[in-house]
């Protein structure tokens, strides 16, 4: 079973520019954190964006959904900036992909050594291959579905709406 990683940016990604203090984007980093975590799994990586999800458009957002209605794999894992991933989530969900989405980032980025990313890729990682087709959002080892989820800006966690 192969499974289909789309890059889109996002603080997973990002890098810190130590002379000006800012974040950027280079290179996703998801090649070397599948080896760090020894991934025994087949999968296949498309970088489509380096964005912060805040300033993600529409027209981004569609550009995803045409990758995932094109890509052969029924099962796609999507790295996503956390302000707006539950917005792609609904989008996706109401294309009726006939596949199994899950979207995943993290709060802290790769970089900086104490990421949730890792985790986070490693519960999409288990979460895509036992679910069903649906679309869904996974975050610190819970998934939600597409049409039932938040981040909580206070607390800086996923949930389910109530």
């Amino acid at each position: 079973m192969a499974i289909k990683i789309l890059i889109t940016g996002g603080t997973f990604d990002k890098e810190y520019d130590e002379l000006n203090g800012k974040l950027f984007f280079k290179d996703t980093h998801l090649p070397e954190i599948l080896k760090l975590g020894r991934s025994n799994l087949v999968v296949g990586v498309s970088t489509l964006m380096m964005i912060d999800s805040l300033e993600m458009t529409d027209a981004d957002r569609e550009v995803i959904i045409r990758h995932c209605q094109k890509c052969d794999e029924e099962k796609i894992i999507i790295t996503h900036g956390t302000d707006t991933m539950d917005i792609t989530a609904k989008q996706l969900g109401k294309a009726n992909l006939n596949k199994t989405v899950v979207l995943t980032g993290a709060m802290i980025p790769y970089k900086f050594g104490s990421s949730d990313g890792l985790f986070n890729l490693g519960s999409a990682l288990a979460f895509v291959q036992t679910l069903p087709m649906g679309v869904y959002v996974v975050m610190n080892g819970k998934y939600f579905n597409y049409d039932n989820v938040r981040k909580n800006k206070a607390s800086g966690i996923f949930e389910e709406l109530k």
